[in-house]
């Protein structure tokens, strides 16, 4: 598990696993690396285990589907935490902290994660985020937040990903 703090050489004094860009970890981010369990019938990834030191509690788990190419973002919730994991394809998961009291106030973390990188992000409130399927492939998302969506008063709020607000620029960085 790698924690902000670690992230920054902290404590544990550990570093940001592949497929992390990021200075140092949003405050109350945290990630866990996932591992693939195969054998001659296929294989096997747990994503989030009740007993795992980051599990809060369980709202409901959904399905998200981007196609390549599409940025679905940005968005935040106050009350809700999220559990992203890429299972199919690959994305590109995006935080922005726009919390003015936060220790990382304008910090953004980059997560390249699926497939090829299985990584469980956990996200906590008031952290604007964003995906994007790269690749030709759509991208597959599996998010196990903390409530479950109150379809009469939704925790989501929204932020044009293209309209200047957050200081990102969604486009592929070539080079």
């Amino acid at each position: 598990m790698v924690t902000g703090n670690e992230a920054a050489g902290g404590a544990g004094g550990g570093s940001l696993p592949t497929g992390v860009r990021a200075r140092r970890l949003i405050d109350g981010v945290r990630i866990k690396e996932l591992r693939l369990l195969p054998d001659e019938r296929g294989y096997l990834m747990e994503m989030l285990r009740s007993d795992d030191d980051i599990f809060q509690k369980f709202g409901q788990v959904y399905l998200s589907v981007a196609y390549p190419g599409v940025v679905k973002g940005w968005h935040y919730h106050k009350v809700q935490t999220d559990f992203f994991t890429i299972v199919k394809g690959m994305m590109k998961v995006v935080l922005y902290d726009g919390r003015p009291d936060s220790p990382t106030h304008g910090e953004i973390n980059e997560f390249f994660m699926g497939e090829l990188c299985p990584l469980l992000v956990t996200i906590p409130p008031g952290v604007l985020h964003g995906m994007k399927a790269i690749g030709a492939e759509p991208g597959f998302l599996v998010n196990c937040p903390t409530e479950p969506y109150r379809y009469d008063d939704p925790d989501e709020y929204r932020v044009d990903p293209h309209g200047g607000d957050v200081p990102y620029d969604w486009d592929l960085k070539d080079g």
